[in-house]
């Protein structure tokens, strides 16, 4: 990705969907919402309705308001697997600060997680059987090329490449090139 273009943007539709779930969830009107986070009724409305350019403090004053994480706001449906490729990611820009967050992960409460550092050099598939009931694993890939996955929905993933996937169906990593290095964290609940 060159320096020229903008980082991806959250869909509207996400945040839209996200602000009226939370708010029916909690009972608010829109004024009353609009009133506890500090903004304006028609920049609320906007971004119910889908459009506007929500900043993070925006954001982040509705998910105070409504008592929720940032990431309840922003975070995507969840699709079985998730790939987010280096520099695509969902961001949010800051109106404060040449600033940009993108949320790859938002962690459930009381959920356990193992950091690893992986190397691996081609040549043979590493098998990994199915890991503890709701166990999701979450890779970042450093250098070279690696190809993982449950079986069946492998994905080849490159530097700064992001992927979620259940870990608790049979799945594999595959290094591609010679030096493939990523971080896999193991999330189990």
């Amino acid at each position: 990705m060159s320096d020229s273009q903008p980082p991806a943007r959250l869909p509207l539709e996400w945040i839209a969907a996200s602000l009226r779930r939370e708010r029916t969830r909690v009972g608010l009107s829109l004024s009353e919402l609009a009133k506890r986070a500090g903004i304006a009724k028609s920049t609320l409305s906007q971004l119910e309705g889908g459009s506007g350019n929500p900043s993070v403090e925006t954001l982040w004053a509705l998910a105070v308001a409504l008592g929720v994480p940032f990431s309840a706001l922003v975070e995507p449906p969840a699709p079985s697997v998730q790939v987010i490729r280096a520099g695509q990611g969902p961001s949010v820009a800051s109106e404060q600060a040449n600033y940009v967050g993108a949320l790859l992960s938002s962690s459930p409460p009381g959920a356990r997680r193992d950091i690893y550092r992986i190397t691996a050099e081609p040549g043979a598939v590493r098998d990994s059987e199915p890991h503890i009931p709701g166990s999701v694993e979450h890779l970042i890939v450093s250098t070279g090329r690696v190809k993982a996955g449950p079986k069946g929905e492998e994905v080849e993933l490159e530097p700064g490449d992001y992927m979620a996937y259940r870990g608790d169906v049979a799945h594999s990593y595959e290094a591609l090139l010679p030096g493939t290095t990523f971080v896999l964290v193991m999330q189990h609940m």
